[in-house]
């Protein structure tokens, strides 16, 4: 008896994807910041932002400092670009992750990403220290890398411009290298030039990125990327104070750099990954990053404050040749299982990571003249012939075994406990190269424990309550009395939230933290040794949203309060990290018109409001930025995008470094342009 076989339309069923790029949305389902594998934002309870594809596009952005700007409770401590200082909570963030895997970053060197070869970035606010072990208390930053896709040949060109004269040009092409795509291949390219609002100020990139994926099996998965990128700017200090404190309200364009400062770096990273998934949904997982930061500048700014004629009778002179190679390996497996009734998951791994450093320094002040703020002319200037001064080494190893487990109770309840043990051990010398006299500082730590525990609680279908400790640590080369290395400084956390999904797809959250810095090393009057006693504190609030509001109404922000104070010591009471505002508010949000008279276009715009804050005896007031943006399908798959920062042209700054140097200003009002076509 024959049947009748029936065709039907295939079924799409879309599931979760942790790639954002093609989402469409301020929001996204899966993380992994602070985790080894993607879950959802209700599963980790500390506080997590994300920067969407969408959003990045939607900005404009091409530097991690801009697109981090949105970031809830982040503040960017302006430099040139990719210069920039990252803070959370009081500390400064000092490494970035790619897909999961870290490198050292410092701000001077310039060694931030060009946003080119970024899918999204995730930012965990507090310590991170089970998966890591060392490092500031600030949190986590990992940009996922854009990936390869197994279509037909797809891409993108765009170019822009702004009002300052600065232009770019970035294009990306990826697609299957095979028939049936289980080879994959992806290439990314950026150039940009031009100046700052700043004069003698220039910014140049380039940046070029090539990625391949490789399914070997349908289970087992090997991906490679490399990126090569070089910044080619002529730097800006900052501007000086005068000698009572008080800021320069003179044109922001105003500069305090030499005609020959020069500012080159390149950065080339590779990362690898092979993924094997187990029947029974588990996974088998080593991947590795290897980070070469090469930097070498010279430039000059202000020694002294500036007379009340703003004038600066003096100029200091900083060069310096650095080079690093950090290699950083990660196995982990992830095993989901039963136990008792309850469902568990257990990732048990270990990493290593060495990094080597090398640093020339050169400084020195200028013979004194009189160099006028108003109309600055340092044609006088000569380039000094910069002998380097002194040699810094650094060689440190680290090495960690740790542990996650997750339990579920019930459908609504999650108990996550997970311990590291870290050894470090590291030297640093210096070297006066005019003597050959050199010191050397060592650092050992030996089976160091960094617990972390954490629950979830679903009180609704769409609301997840959570608390949270977590702890990282940084080891101290100071001694004791007894000429034994102090501990190490902790960073240890607490903190209670909710986490909400609503209406159209909108993410909410409301978190209260304690973050604590203890062991701090103090010294003993009138003695040679050091006492492990002072502890700050860092605590707030902070409230975030994100995603769609209505249907094509994309949001992101929120609100943080934090103050920071010395709990113990000289200092007690005062506070501790001035240069962080206590209130700190970001709004973001772009509607798309799809029907009517003005369908195919967007509007768009960002709000940032700070409280004043200081550095050194300098306050900063508070101030209101607004900036705007539309956006014009022009068909053929053509973007025309049209942005005003700084709508209203306050009169701002960003940044106060103390007297003489480090207080910038906020950009005035800019326009720029984009055109992107699509293939």
């Amino acid at each position: 008896m024959s049947q009748e076989v029936i065709e039907i339309e295939p079924i799409l069923v879309e599931g979760s994807s942790y790639e954002t790029e093609g989402t469409e949305s301020y929001k996204t389902d899966l993380i992994s910041v602070g985790e080894k594998s993607a879950v959802g934002p209700r599963e980790v309870p500390q506080s997590i932002t994300v920067i969407t594809h969408r959003q990045i596009e939607d900005g404009g952005y091409t530097a991690l400092e801009e697109a981090l700007a949105d970031a809830p409770g982040l503040l960017i401590l302006n430099n040139d670009t990719g210069r920039s200082s990252i803070y959370s909570r009081g500390y400064e963030f000092d490494y970035l992750y790619f897909d999961g895997l870290p490198a050292p970053v410092s701000s001077i060197y310039g060694t931030q990403p060009d946003l080119s070869i970024v899918d999204h970035i995730e930012v965990l606010k507090g310590p991170a220290g089970l998966f890591i072990g060392t490092g500031e208390p600030a949190g986590s930053i990992n940009m996922r890398l854009k990936q390869a896709k197994a279509t037909t040949t797809e891409g993108y060109v765009s170019t822009s411009i702004d009002s300052n004269g600065r232009g770019r040009v970035e294009a990306d092409v990826a697609g299957k290298l095979n028939a049936d795509g289980t080879l994959r291949g992806r290439i990314v390219g950026a150039y940009a030039d031009g100046d700052g609002f700043v004069d003698k100020q220039e910014n140049g990139v380039k940046s070029v990125y090539g990625t391949l994926a490789w399914d070997i099996t349908p289970d087992t998965l090997l991906t490679f990327s490399l990126s090569h990128m070089q910044r080619d700017i002529a730097p800006f200090n900052g501007l000086p104070a005068y000698a009572d404190n008080s800021l320069i309200w003179i044109d922001a364009s105003a500069t305090t750099a030499a005609d020959w400062n020069y500012f080159e770096n390149a950065t080339t990273d590779a990362v690898a990954a092979i993924e094997h998934h187990l029947a029974n949904g588990g996974r088998l997982k080593f991947s590795m990053r290897n980070s070469q930061q090469d930097a070498d500048f010279l430039y000059a700014f202000s020694q002294t404050a500036a007379a009340a004629d703003n004038t600066v009778s003096q100029l200091s002179y900083l060069g310096r040749d650095f080079e690093q190679n950090s290699l950083a390996l990660d196995a982990h497996a992830e095993l989901p299982f039963s136990m008792g009734g309850w469902d568990a998951n257990l990732i048990a791994g270990a990493d290593w990571q060495r990094i080597d450093s090398k640093t020339l320094t050169y400084r020195a002040r200028s013979a004194v003249g009189s160099w006028d703020l108003d109309d600055w002319d340092v044609s006088d200037v000569a380039k000094p012939d910069a002998a380097y001064q002194t040699k810094d080494e650094t060689d440190a190893t680290s090495t960690g075994l740790y542990t996650q487990l997750r339990l579920k109770p019930s459908a609504e309840l999650t108990l996550i406990g997970g311990a590291r043990l870290s050894w470090y051990d590291g030297t640093t010398k210096t070297t006066t190269l005019s003597s050959g006299a050199s010191t050397k500082d060592e650092l050992d730590v030996t089976a160091r424990l960094t617990p972390f525990a954490g629950l979830t609680y679903d009180i609704t279908p769409n609301a997840t309550l959570y608390a949270s400790y977590s702890e990282i640590f940084i080891p101290q080369s100071d001694v004791d009395k007894s000429g034994n290395l102090l501990d190490p400084i902790e960073g240890q956390q607490r903190e209670i939230g909710i986490k909400a999904e609503l209406g159209h797809g909108l993410n909410v959250s409301a978190a209260l933290f304690d973050l604590r810095e203890v062991n701090r090393s103090i010294a003993v009057p009138g003695e040679s040794y050091f006492v492990a006693e002072e502890d700050v504190r860092s605590r707030g609030i902070e409230l975030e949203v994100s995603g769609e509001v209505l249907d094509n109404l994309h949001m992101s922000g929120g609100y943080t309060y934090t103050e920071t104070d010395y709990l113990n010591g000289s200092s007690e009471g005062e506070t501790f990290s001035t240069v962080t505002p206590k209130n700190i508010f970001k709004l973001t949000a772009t509607y798309e018109f799809t029907e009517g008279q003005m369908q195919g276009w967007s509007v768009g715009g960002r709000l940032t409001t700070m409280s004043g804050f200081s550095n050194r005896g300098v306050e900063a007031p508070g101030y209101d930025v607004v900036d705007l943006t539309v956006a014009k399908d022009l068909g053929y798959d053509t973007t025309l995008r049209v942005g005003v920062d700084n709508v209203f042209d306050a009169d701002y700054y960003t940044r106060v470094g103390g007297p003489s140097v480090f207080n910038f200003r906020g950009a005035p009002r800019t326009i720029n342009a984009s055109l992107t076509k699509r293939f």
